[in-house]
């Protein structure tokens, strides 16, 4: 089900009939309050937000909504600036879409970010070792030294590819396809926010990397620190 949070009823209503069309179920609400109401619903697959709403600023509805739920949130937002949308990444947001959209546009999002959902196994062998980092894709566990690491949906889909493809260079394209399921659509902005997150949960920095090396022009690539042959 997707929960569609619009406060403009005549968009809400052609959006609700849009995605309807397009196989989905749609509970329609028009504020924030009624979204934090709904979203703790189990039957909720996904959230599109918009973020002009009445009763809440839009950031603070993300950031309750992330309180309650870890749900896919993709947030409509009428500005498409990249300190709005790293602000949006970094209070949650799996996607967003710059006003004004289609229809078709907001169903290929939608069914991109559902399916990077739905867990999966990237590398088919179960627990991963990486120097003392172990990835577990059937669980969907990573930890680090023996200590669990949390982790969005989004990181540790990219984390486990790259574990996956340890000592490879894997580029944003590949990256986009593979993870956020999409053609190469202007996300070298999302993956380097994401990437950055993954450095500091994994301890280490851009400057100062461990685990995560970013190979210049290419792209980046997981190694195993303790592994000398396997440097950048």
């Amino acid at each position: 089900m997707v929960l569609l949070v619009e406060d403009d009823p005549a968009v809400r209503a052609a959006m609700t009939g849009a995605l309807r069309d397009a196989g989905h179920v749609v509970q329609p609400v028009g504020t924030a309050l009624d979204a934090l109401r709904a979203a703790s619903d189990a039957q909720i697959d996904l959230v599109v937000l918009d973020l002009g709403l009445p009763d809440l600023d839009g950031f603070e509805a993300l950031r309750l909504l992330r309180g309650v739920s870890q749900v896919p949130v993709i947030v409509a937002t009428a500005r498409g600036d990249e300190p709005t949308i790293v602000r949006l990444l970094n209070a949650g947001a799996d996607d967003y879409l710059v006003k004004p959209f289609s229809s078709a546009h907001l169903g290929a999002r939608i069914a991109a970010v559902l399916r990077r959902a739905r867990p999966t196994d990237p590398g088919g062998t179960g627990p991963i070792a990486v120097g003392d980092l172990v990835v577990d894709t059937a669980r969907r566990e990573a930890a680090l030294g023996g200590v669990p690491l949390t982790l969005t949906r989004l990181e540790f889909d990219l984390l486990a590819y790259l574990a996956a493809h340890v000592g490879t260079v894997v580029t944003k394209a590949e990256l986009c396809r593979e993870v956020w399921q999409q053609p190469h659509l202007k996300l070298d902005q999302t993956i380097d926010v994401h990437l950055s997150w993954l450095r500091r949960k994994l301890g280490e920095s851009a400057s100062a990397p461990r685990f995560l090396h970013t190979v210049r022009g290419v792209g980046v690539k997981l190694v195993d620190p303790c592994d000398s042959s396997s440097s950048v």
